[in-house]
């Protein structure tokens, strides 16, 4: 691999930073002291810092040592998520319900490398804005920082985020042009039934088996309303109803998830939902609420954009380790809203199988959102040498 020395000297320093942030992981829209570390760092480097943007949020302004209106958007999240971990090596969670089971830790360790190569050297034209965000983890963060003037108060041309990826090896990358990560979206659907002994049902109105022959019907969105070639996702996750055995209740709620990839079969299954409930909770003498929840759009990549990212990591890792067609997940991630204002795109870094956990790791596999993940600090070398050559080789553009 082609990894920028000094980053590679620094490898120590960055992962104890990393396993510091680890160690004191902080909520959604919580990160008061990760975005202290992460501040206190950038200003020792020389690296201007605007703070509070989505709350939390923090931005490094470097400016390159060639005059040049150029500029380019490089972005880490920082939040953990509310779980337990099962790790008990030393730098386990010490935050009791809270853990960094996504790799943000990483995220943020990755980013400041290269901030700090890019501020000790700024051999580049026009500036960089390094961007830590709060709040990925189903906060919205960066739809926050959007809105507090993310893009208009630091102009970029493009803006770029990167996720590791436990199952992709050490040393590979993953991308597609087109969507990367699905959307997020939620439903709750509310049955108002008429309670009554179960031995007498037909002195009721059943919200159970509404529910029951609502939830077979909905898929028929997938099976039948959705083009095929359009992957989908409507999963029922939860119903709720009742208290006893011999109770026909009052009230059934349903609740789940959707995910899709385009937000045309978004549309249409919001609709069909719509309908589907009223229409069959009607037939069945129930009344019925429905609420669906947007949260998250799906993660589009921007064809040029990603060929430019590949291009980047082929000259780092080679053309054999750079997957440019990799399989979309329907897992969601907010820097979706990122790329609905700018051109940009989202890369993969692998963080291998778990084989590099120190002993002290929990039970389980080392996935994504697992008590027993760790990040890789293998990685943060690699990181942090693809985001610089990806700053300076976008700068070095011709217009």
């Amino acid at each position: 691999m082609n990894l920028l020395e000094p980053i590679v000297a620094w490898h120590q320093d960055i992962a104890r930073i990393r396993r510091d942030i680890h160690a004191h992981p902080e909520l959604s829209f919580e990160e008061f002291r990760t975005s202290d570390v992460v501040a206190t760092q950038l200003l020792e480097w020389g690296i201007e810092v605007d703070r509070g943007l989505g709350g939390t949020g923090v931005v490094g302004i470097i400016r390159g040592n060639i005059d040049s209106p150029r500029t380019v958007g490089l972005r880490a999240d920082m939040d953990a998520l509310p779980m337990q971990e099962a790790n008990t090596f030393e730098h386990a969670s010490q935050n009791a319900g809270k853990m960094h089971a996504c790799g943000h830790d990483g995220h943020t360790a990755m980013l400041l490398a290269a901030a700090r190569y890019l501020a000790q050297h700024r051999d580049f034209p026009g500036t960089v804005y390094v961007i830590f965000q709060p709040a990925e983890e189903g906060g919205g963060g960066a739809k926050r920082m959007i809105d507090d003037g993310l893009f208009s108060r630091f102009p970029m041309e493009a803006v770029f985020g990167m996720h590791n990826w436990p199952g992709l090896k050490v040393g590979q990358f993953g991308v597609t042009a087109g969507p990367i990560m699905a959307s997020s979206n939620e439903f709750v659907i509310t049955i108002q039934g008429k309670g009554t002994h179960a031995g007498m049902p037909h002195l009721g109105i059943d919200p159970v088996m509404t529910a029951v022959q609502l939830a077979q019907s909905l898929q028929t969105i997938i099976t039948r309303n959705r083009n095929p070639l359009d992957a989908a996702v409507l999963s029922i996750t939860q119903i709720h109803t009742g208290s006893a055995d011999n109770v026909v209740p009052n009230v059934a709620i349903m609740r789940g998830t959707v995910r899709t990839f385009t937000h045309e079969t978004l549309d249409l299954i919001e609709r069909r939902m719509h309908d589907i409930a009223r229409y069959t909770c009607e037939a069945l003498d129930c009344t019925v609420e429905f609420e669906f929840h947007r949260n998250y759009p799906p993660t589009i990549n921007h064809a040029n954009e990603t060929a430019f990212c590949v291009e980047v990591m082929r000259s780092i890792v080679g053309e054999e380790n750079v997957h440019d067609r990799v399989q979309p997940t329907m897992g969601a991630e907010d820097f979706a809203f990122m790329l609905q204002e700018l051109p940009g795109c989202y890369v993969w870094i692998g963080n291998g199988d778990g084989t590099h956990r120190d002993v002290g790791h929990g039970a389980g596999p080392c996935m994504l959102h697992n008590g027993s993940y760790d990040f890789n600090d293998d990685l943060l070398p690699l990181g942090g040498t693809y985001w610089v050559e990806l700053a300076r080789k976008w700068l070095a553009r011709p217009d």
